[in-house]
C-alpha cells in the first residue's frame, strides 16, 4: 500500500510543480518522476528491511542478502534511467521484466506468511496477493504507458 501512496502522491506533486515550471502539464515526464520516487522509496525498504526481504526468496537460492542489496541498487539505477531522456526507453523494458521476475518472490511470500518489514512468518499469506498482484500490474502498465507507448 504505502508504494502505491509514493506514487500517486508523487505523480501529483510532479505534475503542479512542473505545471509551474513549464506553465504547462506534463503527464508522461510526471509519471516518470512518480514512478522514480516510488523506486527509490522500494529501494531504501531493500536497505531497511534486508532480513524480511531475504526471507522472500526461495531456500533454493544462495546469497540472499546479497541478492536483496543488488536489487535495491538495481531499483534505484532504474529511478534514474526513466529519468533520462536516451536511457528511459531501456530502463522501461528492464524494469517491466524486473516486475515480473519479482513476482514469484512475492507468491512464495504469500505462501509462507512472510512480514518482511519484522522479518517474522506473520504476514498475511495468500490475501496479500489480491493486492500485490494487482498493484504490480498497475506498475508494469505505469512504466509502459509513460516511458514506452508515449
Amino acid at each position: 500500500m504505502k508504494p502505491l501512496i509514493v506514487l500517486l502522491s508523487s505523480f501529483i506533486i510532479a505534475l503542479f510543480v512542473l505545471k509551474i515550471i513549464k506553465n504547462e502539464y506534463d503527464f508522461l515526464l510526471s509519471a516518470r518522476i512518480a514512478m522514480s520516487i516510488m523506486l527509490v522509496f522500494t529501494a531504501i525498504g531493500h536497505f531497511a528491511f534486508t532480513k524480511g526481504m531475504s526471507m522472500m526468496i526461495p531456500n533454493l537460492i544462495p546469497y540472499k542478502e546479497s541478492f536483496v542489496y543488488l536489487t535495491g541498487v538495481f531499483e534505484i539505477f532504474m529511478a534514474i534511467g526513466l529519468l533520462i531522456p536516451r536511457f528511459k526507453y531501456i530502463a522501461a523494458w528492464t524494469l517491466i521484466i524486473f516486475l515480473l521476475l519479482m513476482l514469484p518472490a512475492n507468491i512464495y511470500a504469500s505462501i509462507n506468511h512472510v512480514n518482511y518489514q519484522k522479518g517474522t512468518f506473520d504476514g498475511h499469506g495468500l490475501s496479500y496477493l489480491w493486492f500485490r498482484i494487482p498493484l504490480q500490474i498497475l506498475f508494469i502498465i505505469w512504466v509502459y504507458m509513460c516511458s514506452i507507448r508515449m
